[in-house]
């Protein structure tokens, strides 16, 4: 166990050396409501002996639980080897790799996982990753405000069955930049937005439309219909989409008579388990005119002059290279590293394994709908979905979940959290973890539960 050795002969003189007066003193920048006077729970001093053994007592008190929660994360069996492969030492890098020459290795792998996601979403161009999806759709929208330049009014319909989180961020990020999020509703019965009620729109100038697929409630959007809208008003279109559900979905780049403009999404179904929070990173493609628009970097293949292929850095939008003014980049090295991951579990499932998970993912989701409404438990939505369905309990959802809780079920996502008047209704996700038994043990609970 690491340990610092400072003696308090050693901190008085660091304290004088630097003209602070005491400790406190020395962190009086950070706020007291910050600061945290010790940890519960952990005694004072002990050996290191004795607080492994602590640690160990402690990790083993906890509890491994029933997970039927998705909302934007979702749990995947992750094959051993992933994670075994990631972490070797010839891709655990300490650092982004920036110099093309010394990091062929990493920019391959780059490579090949920009082939696999244009593979997935049907567009020729991907970057090599941003921080996550949420601020991957923000990027989207600035990039669709620079792309369209027939568009002159900086307007976004974004619709109200996006991720909350992503919609959030979004605004934060763009808000300040003169562009305008025009949210959309969804219908109450279907769950998913109306393409009628898009008429009120229809001769204005819009630059972009953003299109979920699944959206946040797992319910299908009609993704043709709404993309061939907003091209027919000179509008681009953003998808957002679940890459797992794209094996089995049409891609978005053959949405429509023309396919969608650009595509984000989450990678973490990818290989990245459910750990605390992230982290996670997120994924963008476009069309092959828009390549020069696209925040991130971009790595291509080449032939040197002895005829060897490599790797380079072909478009880095880093403020390292440009203007700081103009930089787009937000990737970083931990992205880097789950990016890694994401490829070799692409690689090792094939097109064939992740089709069997989105099947078994949609299937398992349509069995516990199926013996929820057996149960007398009622469906908030009727369109189609993908691997998450809204149920209405009748009550308030949170209550129920924590009950649930108690049963050893984490029983899905609250959405009166984010959703004015659906406070009895829950969020569920049944991917291909979960087994029969597993199922039944869900609909125990819930009716145990309310």
């Amino acid at each position: 166990m690491a340990f610092v050795p400072h003696t308090a002969s050693d901190v008085s003189q660091m304290l004088a050396t630097i003209g602070a007066g005491s400790i406190d003193a020395l962190f009086d920048e950070i706020p007291a409501n910050l600061r945290v006077g010790g940890l519960p729970g952990i005694p004072p001093a002990l050996s290191e002996m004795q607080i492994s053994r602590l640690m160990e007592r402690r990790a083993g008190q906890d509890a491994i639980e029933l997970n039927f929660i998705g909302a934007g994360a979702y749990e995947h069996h992750i094959p051993a080897a992933v994670w075994q492969i990631a972490t070797r030492g010839e891709f655990y890098s300490a650092y982004t790799p920036y110099q093309a020459e010394a990091s062929q290795g990493t920019l391959q792998l780059i490579y090949e996982y920009q082939t696999m996601i244009s593979g997935l979403t049907g567009l020729p161009i991907s970057n090599a990753s941003l921080y996550d999806g949420a601020s991957a759709l923000a990027e989207a929208v600035l990039m669709a405000v620079r792309a369209n330049r027939r568009s002159k009014s900086r307007r976004i319909l974004l619709p109200r069955s996006v991720n909350p989180r992503y919609r959030s961020v979004t605004r934060a990020i763009v808000a300040s930049q003169g562009i305008e999020l025009i949210e959309l509703d969804f219908d109450a019965a279907t769950g998913r937005m109306d393409p009628a009620a898009l008429k009120a729109y229809e001769g204005q100038d819009i630059t972009a439309v953003v299109v979920p697929q699944p959206n946040f409630f797992g319910v299908l959007e009609e993704a043709d219909a709404l993309t061939d809208w907003a091209h027919a008003q000179g509008a681009q279109v953003i998808a957002v989409v679940n890459p797992v559900s794209l094996a089995l979905l049409k891609p978005p780049g053959e949405w429509g008579e023309a396919g969608a403009d650009m595509v984000v999404g989450d990678g973490q179904p990818l290989g990245a388990p459910l750990s605390s929070g992230g982290p996670y990173f997120g994924f963008m493609c476009c069309r092959k005119e828009h390549a020069r628009q696209m925040p991130g970097r971009i790595v291509g293949r080449t032939i040197d002059a002895d005829g060897k292929p490599g790797f380079v850095l072909t478009l880095q939008a880093r403020e390292q290279h440009i203007r700081r003014s103009k930089a787009t980049s937000n990737i970083c090295t931990n992205q880097g590293l789950v990016v890694t991951a994401a490829t070799i579990h692409m690689a090792l499932l094939g097109p064939e394994g992740l089709e069997r998970v989105a099947a078994s993912s949609m299937a398992n989701t349509q069995q516990l709908a199926e013996r929820l409404t057996a149960a007398g438990f009622e469906l908030a939505f009727s369109g189609e979905r993908f691997h998450e369905v809204a149920i209405r309990l009748g009550q308030d959802a949170r209550g129920v979940l924590a009950r649930m809780a108690d049963h050893g079920v984490l029983g899905g996502y609250a959405l009166g959290e984010d959703y004015a008047g659906m406070d009895d209704v829950v969020l569920v996700c049944a991917t291909e973890t979960k087994t029969s038994e597993d199922l039944d043990t869900y609909v125990n609970a819930l009716q145990a539960s309310v």
